[in-house]
């Protein structure tokens, strides 16, 4: 190996270093939620019994259903789609748009039902929100919506639970 060889090969050496470290950085541990006090707080073995394998996936770890799987997408009634961890009202029907996205999709929450985190996870920064009552994860804003808000809460269907209006 000549030395420009070794040098090439330690500049590479380099980069991927450079290149892993800030991949890490970026997707790395995103900021518990859990950090915060919540009104309804549960063990893990209680998330497990009272949530289906997919909302606890969802609600507890962050995970994201599979866009297009949601019955709530089709969910056209007026009433209120609740968190399906604490059954808090988050989201009013009237609010509710669709993004093409295959997930239901807001233009504004009820006040005080959510609460926001900084999500840096896919090597992205990204306004993850969760329920304000028991921290549960319910998907992501973004800022791509339609009027008045201009803003498109995207959010997994598994997460939430749905009650019609009286009538």
């Amino acid at each position: 190996m000549n030395r420009r060889d070794f040098l090439l090969s330690g500049t590479a050496v380099a980069a991927v270093a450079v290149g892993a470290a800030t991949f890490l950085r970026m997707n790395g541990p995103r900021p518990a939620v859990a950090a915060e006090t919540f009104e309804v707080t549960k063990t893990d073995a209680e998330w497990h019994a009272v949530l289906s394998d997919a909302a606890y996936d969802v609600l507890r770890n962050q995970g994201t259903e599979y866009p297009g799987t949601s019955p709530l997408l089709n969910e056209h009634r007026k009433g209120v789609f609740a968190c399906a961890g604490c059954d808090l009202p988050v989201y009013p029907s009237e609010t509710k748009f669709e993004s093409g996205t295959g997930w239901p999709s807001f233009w504004q929450e009820i006040p005080h039902a959510i609460g926001k985190t900084e999500d840096r996870s896919l090597g992205m920064v990204r306004t993850e929100v969760h329920c304000r009552r028991c921290g549960g994860h319910l998907g992501h804003v973004f800022d791509d919506g339609p009027p008045p808000t201009g803003l498109r809460h995207c959010i997994n269907g598994v997460a939430l639970s749905f009650k019609p209006a009286a009538a």
